[in-house]
Parts: structure tokens; C-alpha cells; sequence
């Protein structure tokens, strides 16, 4: 038997995801742009967010771990798909060799390991000033990784979504590293990056958190459109009193009688107690105080503004990235990635 409909879902926005991709293409000047499809599309699902993508025209995608590979290639070439975090264990550079993505090798160790098992095309990331995963410019020279054939020359930028003269000092190290280092491509820029101009395009850029309605810096304002829209559903209906408590510890105290309603929306879904006093929902144009703190599957709503309402009835997380960031203590990133399983995904034209 199927089950029925779920209480939480996620509205995915096809024109508005398509769309983002290609401003961001067009602000990459003669460089293509790829996308970041790291975690599961930024936690919209890669099955719902990269036919979208390889539709509007992206050739290059993006993913961290191994393990989200096989999702990836129900819908684009192995050629078409690069590993970010290269291969650590023989297994993961097996598997590179067997399924045909390339891996992105960070480090001499992780060269080794790639040449050990027959080598072939693949990235190489630089470290220009991150000091996370990346091969320090000093060890170019070294004979493994001058043996590597470098199909793109990957560098990443700590700082691009700040007015910071880290952004320079990265971009003139990174100009120098592709100077010194044959690759077929070059790529530099993530989302923030494509907005500080065309001279961080190089080859080939990366935008991630763009694409699904982030804005990381002020220049993609007006550009970029909201991606992703929860929606959640009310389960039940309670007239308050004068004095009643709602919600674990009592925290919120009905200052009159009033009608409130029960939504099934918790922190397990990613909707995090850092919105307690703060969050709310919309009906339309009408919004929605929270009331109290948020618990594992709930939040209470006040129905002042829209008595109507009742069981069953679908309620708005607003969620415009850049608005819902300032108000709710999450950066645009940790917004999305966070949202849970049980908000069922679908697409909309």
C-alpha cells in the first residue's frame, strides 16, 4: 500500500534553477560554468536538481564524496563529474578508474595512489591561501604530481563573498600556479567569486550555493531567484486561554485567548531552535508568529491573521536564502543543506 502524502514538502522551482545557471554562465564570460552538486544538490536531490541543470546547459558537475557518485551518473556521463575531496583509500581510486569520474587530487599522497593503480585524466586542487584540502604550490615540482595529467587546475577562493585582499593575493597566486602548471582548464570561482568579475573566471567556474537561490554577495541581488519553497501542513487546531503555556518549558505565555495551530515542522526536518521567538509561517501574504520553541516534529503558529485555517490546510516557510539568513541565525548554506528527508521533493514549472 502506498503511503500517503507527506506532511512537509519542498516546491523546487525548474525556471527559476535553470535561470540561475545561466546568469552565472553569462557573468562567467568566455568561461563555462559548471555546478557544485556536493550534498545532495545543496539539498534540493540531485534527481530533481541536476536533469535541470544538464538541461540548461551545464557539462561540468561537482561532488565531494565517493559516495555520491553513483546518484550522479542516473543522469550525466562519468566524464562529466569530478570528485572534490580525491581519492584517500585505494578503493576510492578503483572506484574512480572503474566508474570513469575523475578524481581531484589534493596532496602528493593522494597522487600516489591515483598513479599506483595506472593514473589517467584527472583535476588537481591548489591550495592558493584556504589551507583545507588542496596541494601546496610548493610541492608542484614534486615528481608524482608533475607525472599527473591534469584535465582542470582547481584552486578555491577563502574569502570571495568579503571585500578581502585575500581575494587578490589568491587570485595572483592562482595566475601564477596555471602559469607554471599544464592543465586543459583552469577553475577558480565559486558563486562569490563569478561576482567579483571576470578575471576569477579563468576557464570554468563553480557555483554552488547561487544556483539554488543564494545570493553571497550583493552583485547577484537582482540576478539570482528564489529555488526552493517548504511548504508544511497543519495537523491540528487549539482555541488558547488567558495564561496557557505552549511548548517545552512554558516559554511562550497566551497574553489573551487565541487561536493557534500545530504544524508538522521540526528541528528533525531542519527547521532548528534558533528560529524560537523569532520564526514564523505564511498564508499568503499573511504571516504566522511562532509561538514557543520548536520541538523535534512541530511548531505552534498563531491563526490570529487568518481564523479560517484549519486541519490539513498548507501553510509557507518563507524561505528567500538571503532574508531568512539574517533572521534566523543560519547561514544561506546551512538553510538548505539542512532541510530533512521528509520534505518531499517535487518540481514545478
Amino acid at each position: 500500500m502506498q503511503s500517503p502524502p507527506a506532511p512537509l514538502r519542498l516546491r523546487i522551482d525548474r525556471a527559476a534553477l535553470a535561470g540561475n545557471w545561466r546568469v552565472l554562465d553569462g557573468m562567467s564570460g568566455t568561461a563555462s560554468a559548471g555546478a557544485a552538486v556536493k550534498a545532495d544538490a545543496y539539498g534540493l536531490g540531485v534527481a530533481h536538481a541536476v536533469p535541470i541543470l544538464r538541461d540548461a546547459g551545464a557539462r561540468d558537475f561537482f561532488v565531494a564524496h565517493w559516495c555520491e557518485v553513483a546518484a550522479m551518473l542516473d543522469h550525466v556521463p562519468p566524464s562529466q563529474v569530478a570528485v572534490l575531496h580525491g581519492p584517500v583509500t585505494t578503493e576510492d581510486a578503483a572506484f574512480a578508474h572503474a566508474t570513469g569520474v575523475r578524481p581531484v587530487i589534493n596532496s602528493v599522497q593522494q597522487a600516489r595512489l591515483w598513479l599506483a593503480l595506472g593514473g589517467g585524466a584527472c583535476d588537481l586542487m591548489v591550495d592558493t591561501g584556504m589551507n583545507r584540502l588542496g596541494l601546496p604550490p610548493s610541492q608542484l615540482a614534486e615528481p608524482d604530481i608533475a607525472r599527473l595529467r591534469v584535465h582542470t587546475l582547481h584552486s578555491h577562493l577563502a574569502s570571495a563573498d568579503e571585500d578581502s585582499v585575500q581575494n587578490r593575493q589568491q587570485l595572483s597566486l592562482f595566475a601564477q600556479v596555471a602559469a607554471a602548471r599544464t592543465a586543459q582548464r583552469r577553475a577558480f570561482a565559486n558563486s562569490a567569486g563569478i561576482a567579483l568579475g571576470r578575471d576569477y573566471a579563468f576557464d570554468l567556474t563553480r557555483p554552488g550555493i547561487a544556483l539554488y537561490g543564494g545570493v553571497p554577495r550583493a552583485e547577484l541581488a537582482d540576478a539570482i531567484r528564489q529555488v526552493a519553497f517548504p511548504q508544511v501542513r497543519i495537523m491540528q487546531v487549539r482555541q488558547l486561554q488567558t495564561g496557557d503555556h505552549v511548548g517545552y518549558g512554558g516559554v511562550f505565555v497566551a497574553p489573551h485567548a487565541m487561536r493557534v495551530a500545530t504544524v508538522a515542522l521540526g528541528y528533525a526536518d531542519g527547521y532548528l531552535r534558533s528560529w524560537d521567538g523569532r520564526g514564523m509561517l505564511q498564508a499568503g501574504a499573511e504571516q504566522l508568529p511562532l509561538l514557543g520553541r520548536v520541538s523535534m516534529d512541530m511548531v505552534v503558529v498563531d491563526l490570529s491573521a487568518i481564523p479560517d485555517l484549519g486541519p490539513g490546510d498548507w501553510l509557507d516557510l518563507p524561505y528567500s536564502l538571503p532574508v531568512a539568513a539574517q533572521g534566523g541565525q543560519l547561514t544561506q548554506y546551512e538553510l538548505l543543506t539542512l532541510l530533512g528527508p521528509r520534505l518531499e521533493r517535487f518540481v514545478t514549472d
